[in-house]
């Protein structure tokens, strides 16, 4: 991947950091399956699927993070990281840390849309 920088709203996180935030994918991915694998083989009542909306979030936020390339909770704090995992850099400019606290708020709503659609979805099947 090419080298890249800091680009206020745009872009906050390098090579590195984008791996994390796919692992955390990954790792909401394993345990939105594990848990629906448990309400087929337990019965599930419809209501307790309802617990399946936080792997799902947590898949959706690191998807959305890879994909954008841009951590929510370093937009929040107002940092950006492209060297070492861990070596945190802070955003001098106001107007770029509020831009960049548009788009935390963004790829949030955009990764709790994602995960209310996906639990409709398991709410939906036939168990």
């Amino acid at each position: 991947m090419s080298d890249a920088s800091y680009i206020p709203g745009t872009c906050n996180i390098g090579d590195g950091e984008i791996s994390r935030r796919r692992m955390v994918a990954l790792i909401g991915l394993i345990l939105s399956l594990s848990a629906v694998a448990t309400f087929i083989t337990t019965g599930a009542a419809r209501g307790a699927r309802f617990g399946i909306f936080i792997p799902l979030l947590v898949m959706s936020v690191g998807w959305v993070q890879s994909r954008k390339k841009f951590c929510l909770a370093y937009g929040f704090a107002g940092t950006f990281n492209f060297g070492k995992l861990g070596e945190l850099s802070r955003v001098a400019d106001p107007a770029d840390r509020a831009a960049d606290r548009r788009t935390a708020l963004v790829i949030f709503a955009q990764s709790a849309l994602y995960a209310t659609l996906l639990t409709l979805i398991v709410l939906a099947l036939p168990l």
